[in-house]
């Protein structure tokens, strides 16, 4: 099982990553062991995961998701797919005004 999730950092901007152990994989980021981004942010929050099939699903989607901007990824974690659909087709609409 893998999994994609979002991270809440202490100045408040997200950080979406895979793995194939959540459990490990926060532990790590919370006690600043992952080089990067969160690294300098500490202390994270997690916000919201979701479990996929394969790796290549997880990473598909953290991908998705790193492209998104705030709101929408604030949709997805309160499961509100109306305004993710939304924001997906106004970005698209002023993408191609």
């Amino acid at each position: 099982m893998f999994w994609v999730y979002i991270l809440r950092c202490s100045d408040n901007s997200y950080y979406t990553g895979h793995t194939d152990n959540l459990e490990a994989r926060i532990g790590l980021h919370q006690s600043g062991e992952c080089d990067g981004y969160t690294s300098s942010r500490l202390p994270v929050e997690l916000l919201w995961s979701q479990e996929c099939s394969t790796r290549e699903e997880a990473l598909s989607a953290e991908m998705q998701i790193k492209g998104w901007g705030r709101k929408k990824k604030e949709a997805l974690m309160s499961g509100d797919w109306g305004e993710v659909s939304r924001l997906a087709q106004s970005k698209s609409q002023s993408r191609s005004s």
